[in-house]
């Protein structure tokens, strides 16, 4: 057994022993590690051209010096910084010593009142379970009970569906809410509720009337505990005292009203409402509408941490509710000639007001533009701010680092 397994074992050594050797191991190399380039970062860390500061400032004071207003004031700000903010001109043509427009100018914002405080509040109702919007607005209000407006719903009057005029001159008879409401009641329809879209002032002052109705508790009154107070925006507000008018830019000069309007509200329905209106009657500045942007684009929270509405109901509210319209939830969104300019993608949302303001967020791009301006002092007639607020929003986009700039006005 011994010798058997001995001859054995020599056998396998001798066979091992004369196979060819294994092939050498060649080495590989490892492959070269991926170089990230980090993107630039510039203007405050938000990834926006250090270039740009210069091309606004030279927009804005050619088009001062052309007459657009006394004075203007931007914010600008992308991924979760204020990248540019400065005020230029001063508060009025005419005053001696006028003082210099700067970001704490409090300019009258005319129909972004709509999106900053009337729609924000109607968001944050939805989600505390106070409003359906699918509901008819007579469902809340039952003197809203014309035959023709019964099935007219809050979404429609959110969306300009619901068949209501753009507006009219009811400031000349009526006085307060009750008024207004009772007028618009009986004014008639403009279409069929559902089928077209027609921009009107009374759809967001019925949508007050709503909310005042829900809560017990006035617009300005809601907008300050829900809103203003909680982000911080402490300039924000209606009806501002005139403690603080040497920071408020004058509007119009209004023989009818007693001349020039400094402080109060410029439009004449927000007026006659008593200046606290679901259309118009805000006044802030440049500072307090750079905090309110960053809060949505922050999903609803602000840049102090305390947040006042979900992620998920902005993007439902700010998104195009069809086709047939660029209308968002109380939002617009850009279409040809509007003053987003051609680069801020058909995903944006914005709103303008009547004295020359407009606040458009690109959440594409992380990136939201501010544009205040009284271009109404001293008359409504001017419309130079139009191609002001295009070339400001155009040149913002365009300084978007690393990004692909489309014009998407143009598809």
């Amino acid at each position: 057994m011994k010798s058997s397994t001995f001859f054995a074992v020599f056998a396998i050594a001798s066979l091992v022993a004369c196979a060819p050797p294994p092939p050498a191991r060649v080495a590989v190399a490892p492959p070269p590690p991926i170089k990230y380039i980090p993107p630039e970062v510039g203007l405050n860390n938000s990834g926006l051209d250090t270039a740009l500061a210069g091309k606004l400032d030279k927009i804005v004071k050619v088009s001062i010096e052309e007459a657009v207003a006394p004075g203007v004031a931007i914010a600008v700000g992308r991924n979760g910084h204020i990248a540019y903010m400065k005020g230029y001109g001063y508060i009025d043509w005419n005053q001696p010593g006028s003082p210099k427009a700067d970001t704490n100018t409090l300019y009258d914002l005319a129909s972004l009142t709509k999106v900053i405080a009337t729609t924000t509040l109607a968001m944050i109702l939805e989600e505390n379970g106070q409003l359906d919007i699918s509901r008819t607005v007579v469902s809340y209000l039952p003197e809203f009970n014309s035959p023709e407006k019964a099935q007219i719903t809050v979404k429609q009057i959110l969306t300009h569906s619901g068949g209501l005029e753009a507006g009219a001159n009811i400031y000349g008879s009526a006085r307060g809410r009750d008024q207004y409401l009772f007028q618009i009641n009986a004014r008639p329809l403009e279409y069929t509720p559902g089928t077209s879209m027609i921009y009107s002032d009374w759809d967001m002052i019925i949508l007050q009337l709503v909310m005042e109705r829900i809560t017990g508790k006035t617009l300005d009154v809601l907008a300050r505990e829900k809103i203003f107070g909680p982000l911080g925006m402490i300039d924000t507000q209606f009806q501002p005292p005139i403690a603080i008018r040497s920071r408020i830019a004058p509007t119009q000069v209004d023989d009818a009203r007693g001349g020039l309007l400094w402080g109060t509200v410029h439009d004449e329905n927000a007026w006659a409402m008593g200046g606290v209106a679901g259309h118009a009657g805000l006044f802030s500045t440049a500072k307090d509408l750079a905090l309110f942007s960053m809060m949505i684009l922050n999903g609803g929270e602000g840049a102090n941490g305390v947040r006042i509405v979900k992620p998920a109901t902005i993007a439902r509210w700010t998104a195009r509710q069809g086709k047939e319209s660029t209308r968002a939830l109380g939002w617009d969104s850009p279409e040809g000639g509007s003053s987003a300019g051609q680069f801020f993608s058909p995903w944006s949302f914005g709103h303008t007001g009547f004295t020359g303001t407009s606040i458009w967020i690109d959440p594409e791009k992380d990136l939201f533009v501010v544009v205040l301006t009284n271009r109404v002092n001293p008359t409504r007639n001017n419309t130079r701010h139009v191609q002001l607020r295009r070339d400001v929003a155009d040149a913002v986009q365009q300084a978007v680092l690393g990004a692909r700039i489309v014009n998407w006005e143009a598809r």
